[in-house]
């Protein structure tokens, strides 16, 4: 049961590192067109580190986080109004409630994901 809890746990967190790393390309123009992004919208992406930074890892058995670990990430976030990760948690809240539940109850019965 806890193996399939943990695999539940991390394609959570999967589909929130997804969400917020396609957020970032969606229209995105690399190279000399780049245009950067309005206040309020996720960056473009230009050299696409920070999207490539965006990922899950495994922080204990039942738990797992997605992070973007590009050093600037925090400051686009929080700091230039250029959020992506809250974002994409929002857009993703409804679809992973539904997709928890079902995995949930799959589990309790003792079926595999």
């Amino acid at each position: 049961m806890r193996k399939e809890a943990s695999k539940l746990v991390y394609v959570l967190a999967d589909m929130h590192a997804t969400e917020a790393a396609l957020s970032i390309t969606e229209g995105a123009v690399s190279g000399k067109g780049h245009v950067p992004s309005e206040p309020g919208e996720a960056p473009n992406a230009d050299t696409h580190f920070l999207d490539r930074s965006v990922h899950v890892e495994r922080t204990g058995e039942l738990t797992a986080q997605s992070i973007a670990d590009a050093p600037y990430a925090a400051k686009l976030e929080f700091e230039m109004d250029r959020p992506f990760m809250r974002p994409a948690a929002k857009k993703i809240r409804k679809s992973a409630s539904k997709l928890a539940a079902k995995g949930v109850s799959i589990i309790v019965k003792g079926g595999k994901l």
